[in-house]
């Protein structure tokens, strides 16, 4: 199938914007706990009426400051119950928000805040305040800067004492669905990265169908969503927005560092994370079972899950004896890899990157659906998703009702909708390169089925040429090797070489476990161990089941361990985790060209 779409279920209001989402719940549900704050380790419940007073206090300083209709404001901080909170408020002061990684540096936050034009920023700590301050002689349009540590909340609340509510109320109607919203800027991969900008309508759009086709996921006074992911990046704004359009609880936690802890506290009904999150899961699960002597009895029970997913999706289902064998394992060890994940959920939905089918099925068959979707900053998150009702794992599921998604005939993925972005800020060239004839060419190559499901199977960009003319998509052998406890990172390489090779970073929480558990002396890194019989060993099996994926001229046949890993900091991965490849091969290219050496 070349072209498949899906009505809307949703009406996008002409007139309205996000504002309108906080004002109605304050109305219609007025003493609905909408957010969770933590105060002292506890989580603190906040109602529609509490909160969108207090999205208006910060909003009247806003303001009173001078912030006008369109201007652009920073916002740089970890997730936090504040974030969402100054996010609705710059909304209602008419303005736009601009997100900036807390874990930008100078350079990086001086060109999102130039370019965007930003006329005021809210940072959250004292390191975040000196990276803005530090380049603040390069931003002229730049004339205030509160830090919420440092009291800014407070100090907004003070300075907006005298704006009246009706000033508050004729700000917030100003922007229409066509306006802009926020300004996200692309991790960037390669080069600067762009500003998309996203409309209220993209929001609308996106979310408001999110919550109509999953809506058993997004009942009012039931369900709740604990978000974890980064505000500046455009999925952890739809985990931010679709609860609140539903609404549903949202709680809010600055990383997944205490994951389990926040899981089990919040009890969330639904999550939203990224593949490494539930890789971790599963992974921390089996390496806990190995330690306690039970990993035999671990292995049977994934394999009984994956066995049992399996079978929902044939005519006949799973089998009398299966059934049994699912049952026992339930109590034995299901039960509790439900409760890591807070014991209240049966579902989560994942993006980001592709989950990879094992893990869908293992999930699926512990009781615990994992939801696969597609998406991409242009596309104000998910473009694509599993419905709750009609999952195929291994896809990204269908198109978001109301929107179309076609397969040119390069295979190259292009997308219409209202969901999209209006085009990259201050770059005409990049926006008619992205949207001509009218669709949205995504750089990603992939295949609909006859249902209309989505399969991504690579990057147009990073499509591997071997010496022997071979296409080779890395994608889909560097997900199933990465999903090795061992392995936290791997680049597929090989483009006009004579095969294909990889670059493997370890996984230090696992690497000292696994050292202890082989007898490795204590302290081990992977760069004292890059060499080691056994951990190469352990690390070509990683490679092996990746291969079982490939045909024979697309699998791995040598790899390199690297002695220090991909990570944001060392430039080679962006802030949402992707890799820069570019930058990679060319660190790194003595230890490729050691791959080819005979």
């Amino acid at each position: 199938m070349r072209e498949f779409s899906l009505p809307a279920l949703y009406e996008v209001p002409a007139d309205g914007n996000l504002t309108d989402i906080v004002r109605r719940n304050a109305s219609q549900h007025p003493d609905v706990a909408v957010i969770a704050r933590k105060v002292d380790g506890a989580w603190q419940d906040v109602t529609a009426t509490a909160f969108l007073a207090e999205v208006h206090t910060a909003a009247k300083g806003l303001i009173a400051s001078g912030v006008e209709p369109g201007d652009r404001v920073g916002l740089m901080s970890r997730t936090r119950y504040e974030w969402t909170l100054l996010d609705f408020a710059i909304w209602c002061a008419g303005a736009v928000t601009v997100p900036v990684y807390e874990t930008s540096s100078a350079e990086q936050v001086q060109w999102i805040l130039s370019d965007s034009g930003a006329t005021a920023c809210v940072v959250e700590l004292d390191t975040h305040t000196a990276a803005v301050e530090s380049v603040r002689d390069s931003l002229p349009a730049l004339k205030h800067v509160w830090q919420i540590e440092a009291g800014g909340l407070e100090e907004l609340g003070r300075l907006g004492q005298d704006v009246s509510d009706e000033t508050v109320e004729e700000r917030s109607s100003q922007a229409k669905a066509d306006d802009p919203a926020t300004i996200v800027y692309t991790s960037g991969t390669t080069g600067r990265p762009k500003g998309c900008v996203l409309t209220h309508r993209s929001f609308f759009a996106e979310c408001g169908n999110i919550v109509e086709r999953l809506r058993p996921l997004f009942r009012t006074g039931e369900c709740s969503v604990l978000l974890f992911l980064p505000l500046a990046h455009v999925f952890g704004r739809l985990v931010q927005v679709a609860p609140m359009m539903a609404p549903i609880k949202l709680g809010l936690v600055p990383d997944i560092k205490n994951l389990t802890d926040e899981l089990a506290s919040f009890r969330p009904t639904l999550i939203l994370g990224v593949p490494r999150v539930f890789e971790k899961v599963y992974n921390s699960a089996r390496a806990k079972a190995q330690a306690d002597g039970k990993g035999k009895i671990f292995d049977k029970a994934a394999d009984t899950a994956i066995a049992y997913s399996k079978a929902l999706d044939t005519p006949s289902g799973p089998s009398l004896g299966l059934k049994i064998k699912h049952k026992t394992f339930d109590k034995l060890v299901y039960s509790k890899l439900r409760a890591v994940l807070g014991g209240k959920g049966e579902f989560a939905i994942s993006g980001g990157a592709p989950l990879g089918e094992r893990l869908g099925h293992f999930f699926r068959g512990i009781g615990f659906t994992v939801l696969e979707g597609y998406g991409l900053t242009e596309s104000c998150a998910a473009t694509a998703f599993n419905p709750w009702d009609r999952q195929k794992i291994g896809t990204v599921g269908q198109p978001l009702p109301g929107s179309v998604v076609r397969i040119a005939d390069d295979g190259e993925v292009l997308l219409h909708g209202e969901h999209l972005f209006k085009g990259y800020w201050n770059n005409e060239a990049a926006t008619a390169e992205a949207l001509a004839d009218g669709w949205f060419h995504t750089g990603d190559i992939g295949t609909l089925d006859e249902d209309g499901y989505l399969r991504i199977t690579g990057r147009k960009k990073e499509i591997i040429v071997t010496a022997g003319g071979k296409n080779v998509a890395p994608a889909v052998i560097e997900d199933r090797i990465r999903a090795h406890a061992l392995v936290a990172e791997c680049m597929v390489v090989g483009d006009g070489r004579p095969f294909v090779g990889a670059l493997v970073t370890v996984d230090d929480e696992f690497l000292g476990r696994w050292a202890a558990e082989h007898g490795k002396p204590e302290g081990s890194t992977a760069a004292s161990l890059r060499e080691d019989p056994d951990l190469l060993a352990a690390i070509q099996s990683a490679i092996d089941d990746g291969n079982a994926a490939v045909s024979k001229a697309e699998s791995v046949r040598k790899f390199r361990i690297l002695s220090s890993p991909f990570t944001e900091e060392s430039g080679h991965l962006t802030p949402s985790l992707k890799l820069k490849r570019n930058v990679v091969a060319k660190d790194y290219a003595s230890e490729i060209e050691a791959i080819y050496q005979k």
